[in-house]
Parts: C-alpha cells; structure tokens; sequence
C-alpha cells in the first residue's frame, strides 16, 4: 500500500499535504481501492469555513456514497476542477492529481492530531 511519509493522515481515511499556511486534502490509496470505481466527486464549500472534523464534500463510487471530513479547521480555498471531469483520477493518482480540495490552516495545533504514515498503515492492517 501507497503511504507517502511525508503527509498527515486521518481516521477517516483522508490525507492532508501541508505547504506554508495551507494544506491539500484527499483521502487515502486503502480508501479509494475499499471504494472502488469513483464516478463523481461532490464538492461545494468552496469559500466557506469548515471545522475539523467537518464534512466538506462527498465522493461517490459506483457501489457506495461516502462523506469526506476535513482534517482541520480552515477555509475552503480551492477545489480540484479536474475532478469534474475526470473523477477516477481519484483512483489513479489519490496522493498527487487526485487531491480534493486547498484549505487554509485555522489552527496549525490540529496537525500534531493528525497520525503519521506509520500509525495510519498500522490502523489499516498495511
């Protein structure tokens, strides 16, 4: 399993890459293959302020629909337009194209919350 070192991970199976005082957000290789086939990506909070722990779109596979939480509180800065037209980028490049959205680090103390490569591949049996 793909668990580049140098990003944060959630519970929630998202990733988050932080550069200066913002952060791109994804979510994992173990959680695109458990989803299967992406086929749409929801996103509509951009502008807007989410909390950590906030739901910030959805992603929806072919056999399920599942919620994406933000890692930290911040505002929604960017969303990944590629991701319109190409969803299953998500699938093929979930740590590189296949991000989701940039926000703004509210609250740089809500990283050291966040778990490393390490103890996400140890939560999920990689």
């Amino acid at each position: 399993m793909n668990l580049p070192a140098t990003l944060h991970y959630t519970k929630d199976h998202e990733w988050i890459r932080v550069e200066g005082d913002v952060a791109y957000i994804g979510i994992t290789d173990h959680a695109q293959k458990e989803l299967g086939d992406i086929v749409y990506v929801d996103i509509d909070t951009l502008d807007k302020d989410v909390a950590q722990h906030d739901v910030f779109g959805t992603v929806e596979a072919v056999k399920t629909v599942s919620d994406l939480f933000s890692p930290i509180t911040g505002t929604v800065l960017e969303i990944n337009s590629k991701l319109a037209d190409a969803p299953e980028t998500v699938n093929s490049d979930p740590y590189g194209d296949g991000w989701m959205v940039k926000i703004s680090i509210a609250n740089p103390e809500e990283l050291e919350e966040l778990l490393s490569a390490e103890t996400y591949g140890e939560l999920v049996g990689a």
